[in-house]
């Protein structure tokens, strides 16, 4: 589906986007793979090159502006061109609000927050230069879209980047590009970290199967996200932009955007009072659950 194609992918030397190159190289891209780890990145290399793919390394953090023009350079520089972007790197730093310190807040930031609108903005004036098109998917998470306890950092930069998401797909969409923000759910190293899921990560590590009820529920391997992504690259997605698109085990899913659940009018305004005696019945039947979704198979 991506024969031709040239795609970054951040973050890719282990989890989630060591899936994601692996299975774009597969789809018959070059594949720049991006980590901060060399010897983790010239493994993922070495991969798609015994399986007959192009792949090059980029070894550097994302966040900086320098970061990601030698992302796009590389593409360039190596396989003539760039067809897409995916900003996937990431890490934790999980503490409950009291307990999280400055940098524990700014290192999140700095690396998802601001290392997807780096990346973005240097692929996006890759395209224009190359005459428009491209894919951009910005990788989000669950976190994003509901609370998660002990996440404030995390919880906040995923929904950012959702909302990032739809904001550049209506900024570009004149050019032929198309923006989507990917919500994955995988077992993997970095969500072992939370016990609902660490038995899971264990088991998946040590080669069992995920047990079918979690299956079930939308949750996977690393790759089960794959396909969805491999997906939004190709061309069969052309018209496909401005979404949140989940993926896990066997479930694929669109998640809405936000959007007014209820509202009331009062001639003249509202004072406080008034809201006291109106909002029991005509807003509060409405109010939304904010808890994190977690399947019962995890707990």
């Amino acid at each position: 589906m991506l024969d031709g194609k040239v795609v970054v992918v951040t973050g890719s030397g282990r989890g989630l986007g060591r899936a994601y190159a692996r299975a774009v190289a597969d789809a018959g891209a070059a594949v720049v793979v991006n980590d901060v780890d060399a010897d983790a990145a010239a493994a993922v290399v070495a991969e798609i090159e015994a399986a007959g793919g192009r792949a090059a390394p980029v070894i550097a953090p994302v966040g900086p502006t320098d970061t990601a023009e030698a992302l796009v350079a590389t593409a360039v520089e190596r396989f003539g061109r760039l067809d897409a972007m995916v900003t996937n790197a990431g890490l934790l730093r999980d503490r409950t609000v009291g307990k999280m310190s400055d940098e524990d807040f700014d290192v999140v930031v700095e690396t998802h927050l601001r290392g997807t609108f780096t990346c973005a903005r240097a692929a996006i004036g890759r395209f224009r230069e190359q005459g428009g098109g491209g894919r951009l998917v910005l990788v989000g998470s669950p976190a994003g879209q509901r609370a998660s306890f002990g996440q404030t950092n995390y919880s906040a930069v995923k929904a950012g980047i959702v909302g990032m998401a739809r904001t550049l797909a209506a900024e570009t969409t004149r050019y032929g590009t198309t923006v989507n923000a990917l919500v994955p759910v995988a077992l993997t190293r970095m969500v072992a970290t939370m016990p609902a899921f660490a038995a899971a990560v264990a088991a998946v590590e040590r080669g069992e199967p995920v047990p079918e009820a979690l299956r079930e529920n939308g949750v996977g391997t690393a790759e089960d996200v794959a396909p969805l992504l491999v997906y939004l690259l190709s061309d069969a997605a052309a018209g496909v932009t401005g979404q949140a698109l989940g993926v896990g085990g066997d479930r694929i899913s669109v998640w809405s955007h936000p959007t007014v659940a209820a509202q009331a009018s009062r001639t003249g305004g509202w004072t406080a009072a008034a809201i006291a005696d109106e909002f029991p019945a005509l807003l509060a039947p409405h109010l939304q659950p904010f808890g994190a979704d977690v399947p019962t198979a995890a707990r």
